[in-house]
């Protein structure tokens, strides 16, 4: 794990003396005159000690997330792990997936609470890998800064192999990168991406979904790390500080918008395992809402009914709504509504599914089912298909949302 970026190497002109040589005072390499102090990496505004110290500060926590196919350890060039285990796969495909927490960073700046963020990363960039059915082999992290303040970095850093941990993927390398002139001091962002593997008959998505599936909802723990512009701007308007006590969500304003992204891993991992191949496929409800997300791993000529109030949407997002004077139809387009990942299951298997998530301590609810598309909307009902470039099924939305 790096700590900073490596200055880019420059093209030596023929003129340049060698390294070592002098150059007479108030004088360039080129003859021509110079004037102030000499200036180093450092002045220039990158301090790699200070990167260094923030490896320092993290690498415990990142060595807790190696698992035993992980070689070596932290401060590697590239981190190693044994796949040996795909030789045994009947034909092993491996599935990748990159993603950041967009502007919920600046929640976290505003509150300087940074030990949360890195369990947004992980979740947002883990599960959709595990939305095909793979397992995760390994995780890398990349953060840019203005300038790298080592025990801020190591919080980040820290959250990330937390969640990692919890999740059982290895935090195999990352980077810190300092970017002075590009970002103000203390400001931020993180990103991060996943490789993992699943044998391509076990992989889920459009081709096993079928008419009469069931759609079982796994709670969110919130807000997730979507939507964050829409609801910093409606927080801004409204006037509201982030200290601010608010009696329906039982804690301050800053704490309900930080609350981490669930991380569904190893629950839905473990029901993969169980329901075989009575599981056809998982949703990782994120950006565009439940219906645009779930409206990617539907094939043509099915729908889904959804019945909105099939489960009661947390009070943050009533709040937002009620704030901001947010259309309904605008809000189910951009936040989660309380519904995080979707299995779409056999009929026979929800009993299972729902005891086995329960155990996890993932609260479910059935939410609809898959059917066969009559052509038209039902009277009262939205339709949403066509997203994120997927030509495929329809999602029908209908009734009204119920408040938590």
């Amino acid at each position: 794990m790096s700590s900073s970026t490596s200055p880019t190497p420059e093209h030596t002109p023929a003129s340049r003396p060698p390294i070592g040589s002098t150059t007479p005072k108030g004088t360039t390499p080129d003859g021509t005159t110079s004037t102030g102090e000499a200036i180093t990496y450092a002045a220039a505004g990158v301090d790699t000690e200070a990167g260094d110290r923030a490896v320092e500060l993290m690498k415990y926590a990142v060595r807790r997330t190696l698992t035993p196919d992980v070689l070596g350890g932290v401060g590697g060039f590239a981190g190693l792990v044994d796949v040996s285990a795909l030789k045994d796969y009947r034909r092993p495909l491996l599935a990748t997936s990159t993603d950041g927490v967009g502007t919920k960073i600046a929640i976290a700046r505003a509150m300087d609470v940074h030990d949360t963020i890195g369990q947004d990363l992980v979740a947002m960039v883990v599960d959709d890998i595990v939305v095909v059915g793979a397992t995760p082999l390994l995780m890398t992290d990349y953060i840019a800064c203005g300038k790298v303040d080592p025990v801020r970095v190591a919080d980040i850093v820290r959250g990330i192999a937390a969640a990692c941990e919890v999740a059982g993927v290895p935090l195999l390398g990352g980077e810190t990168a300092e970017h002075p002139g590009l970002m103000a001091a203390d400001e931020y962002d993180v990103a991060g991406a996943a490789t993992g593997a699943v044998d391509a008959d076990d992989v889920l998505g459009p081709e096993r979904v079928r008419s009469g599936d069931v759609l079982l909802a796994m709670a969110s723990s919130g807000l997730h790390s979507n939507g964050y512009s829409l609801v910093r701007r409606v927080v801004e308007t409204a006037g509201w500080a982030l200290d601010r006590d608010v009696p329906e969500l039982g804690r301050t304003l800053g704490e309900e918008l930080l609350e981490p992204t669930r991380l569904y891993t190893r629950p839905s991992l473990e029901l993969a395992g169980a329901l075989g191949p009575d599981l056809h496929a998982f949703t990782h409800v994120t950006g565009g809402g439940l219906a645009a997300n779930l409206a990617r791993v539907l094939p043509t000529g099915l729908v889904a009914d959804v019945d909105r109030g099939a489960w009661e949407v947390p009070p943050v997002f009533g709040l937002v709504q009620a704030l901001g004077r947010v259309p309904w139809d605008d809000l189910e387009g951009t936040l989660n509504l309380g519904v995080g990942m979707v299995a779409v299951l056999a009929p026979e298997r929800v009993d299972e599914a729902t005891a086995l998530l329960d155990a996890a301590g993932v609260p479910t609810r059935v939410i609809g089912e898959i059917g066969e598309d009559p052509g038209g909307v039902p009277d009262g009902a939205r339709a949403v298909s066509g997203t994120k470039g997927v030509a495929g099924g329809a999602v029908h939305l209908r009734g009204s949302y119920r408040a938590g």
